[in-house]
């Protein structure tokens, strides 16, 4: 006899939900169906459900998405780096104090003297029938943002080794939740032959119908639930093995909304915007933002980024605020929804030369005019770069490009090796957005706090009676 064994999961939501009527709709319908048809299945959340970005997010630290996966009925759920480095110790804590479902991720440890209570490193279940499912999680390893912030992440592929014989020896399936992305999943894939399965997430990919890697299936529903993902394993109870193994995905975009979860959410709105009313500052007059040009608040901003990292001197991207600032009453809501991003401050060193690259590259259309897309940033362009503690003259060419005529620290110029602490956003400590910033070796963040607390900190101490 063969018995199929349905796995239901979503991944990297980013607290849009702009489709989670619909995701809700969808897993509410399958699971009833399975469980008419007597079928075994599970749903199953691959981290980074939470973000900031959002005011429901934002107001309830969280605890507002673990309610809405209750209502769906999740089973499991791994954490990505959305819930483990945007928040406070205690924040992540005692997020899923009151989840209805298993939170699974075998590589996340307090440095405080105790773990949350409802932290697991592996679960083991079984169906009906008697076949034994055992389940990891695990996720990706920032422990320069983690530390900080008093946890850990064990390094995945060593955690994996110290798990994977005890749970070769008590299950019969092994399914991996993966919030490490899809480079390293496939690098598991062909060290851990025996896992089953791997639902993964973080990188954003899209399997619509998996991919094998030696006897391991891999899968993933891409981001923000445009999609939702189905992964069917056959079971032959004669055989006494898994004899197919299939992954689908399913578009979310289109399909009907679930009222229940519609209300929800518009409850959860207004419960969130009466959170974020308070007022950070009355201003007489509103503050210009611009894109492309110096402005006050930017200048300012910048400022108050170097004063509160102690370093040599600053900048930060205009593009990172995404509306003027009103005048009149300027709530938290308002600070959220100009600067939304969970980008936090942080500091790196660098030489003369290298920061004076830096420079460079900041004055190009290429980087102002990026639309970019990761990396913390919810903006639209990067925009112009603003500095503090410098003093940068620029000249234009014939075409319109900008280029550097001198840079002075203190009133001298530049010392190509003298070394310097700069400021800025951490957003480019990752990838090849400014090389430099992402090579150096000294690099500190600065946790929990995001630009948007040093937003409200610039208003309040230096634009009282703007």
């Amino acid at each position: 006899m063969q018995e199929k064994l349905y796995f239901y999961y979503t991944n990297d939501l980013h607290s849009n939900f702009d489709n989670w009527p619909q995701v809700a709709g969808f897993l509410k319908e399958v699971r009833e169906k399975r469980a008419a048809d007597s079928q075994e299945n599970w749903l199953m959340d691959i981290g980074d459900h939470v973000d900031r970005v959002h005011p429901i997010a934002e107001a309830f630290m969280g605890k507002a998405n673990v309610q809405l996966m209750n209502d769906v009925g999740y089973d499991f759920a791994t954490i990505g780096n959305n819930e483990g480095i945007t928040m406070a110790h205690d924040d992540l804590h005692h997020l899923y104090d009151d989840a209805d479902f298993q939170v699974v991720c075998a590589n996340l440890h307090s440095l405080t003297n105790t773990e949350p209570e409802w932290l697991q490193s592996t679960v083991h279940i079984q169906s009906a029938s008697g076949i034994k499912i055992g389940i990891i999680g695990l996720t990706a390893p920032f422990n320069a943002f983690y530390e900080l912030l008093d946890w850990h992440i064990s390094a995945p592929f060593q955690t994996l080794g110290n798990h994977i014989s005890s749970l070769k020896d008590t299950a019969d399936i092994i399914v991996l939740m993966s919030h490490l992305g899809l480079s390293e999943d496939q690098e598991i894939a062909r060290r851990f032959t025996d896992i089953d399965v791997i639902i993964g997430g973080h990188t954003h990919h899209l399997l619509r119908t998996g991919e094998k890697v030696n006897q391991t299936l891999i899968t993933a529903a891409g981001k923000h639930c445009s999609f939702a993902g189905e992964v069917v394993l056959t079971w032959d109870h004669h055989e006494k093995r898994l004899v197919d193994k299939t992954a689908t995905v399913y578009d979310m975009t289109e399909r009907p909304r679930d009222l229940a979860t519609e209300q929800s959410l518009n409850e959860l709105t207004e419960k969130a915007d009466k959170l974020l009313e308070q007022t950070v500052i009355q201003l007489k007059n509103p503050i210009e933002v611009k894109w492309f040009q110096h402005t006050d608040i930017m200048q300012e901003l910048t400022e108050t980024l170097k004063e509160w990292t102690k370093a040599d001197v600053a900048m930060l991207n205009a593009g990172i605020l995404l509306d003027q600032i009103p005048g009149g009453q300027v709530t938290y809501k308002d600070i959220h929804r100009i600067c939304p991003h969970p980008i936090n401050p942080c500091m790196v060193e660098l030489n003369g030369t290298e920061l004076t690259e830096v420079i460079r590259a900041s004055l190009t259309r290429d980087f102002t005019e990026l639309k970019l897309k990761g990396f913390g940033f919810r903006g639209e362009i990067l925009g112009k770069m603003m500095y503090a503690g410098l003093e940068v003259h620029a000249v234009s060419g014939e075409d319109g490009s900008k280029y550097i005529k001198t840079i002075y620290f203190d009133g001298t110029p530049l010392d190509p090796e003298k070394s310097y602490k700069v400021a800025t956003a951490d957003t480019f400590t990752f990838g090849r957005l400014l090389p430099e910033i992402a090579r150096s070796e000294e690099k500190h963040y600065f946790l929990p706090e995001f630009l948007r607390d040093l937003l409200a900190h610039t208003l309040r101490h230096k634009f009282a009676g703007h």
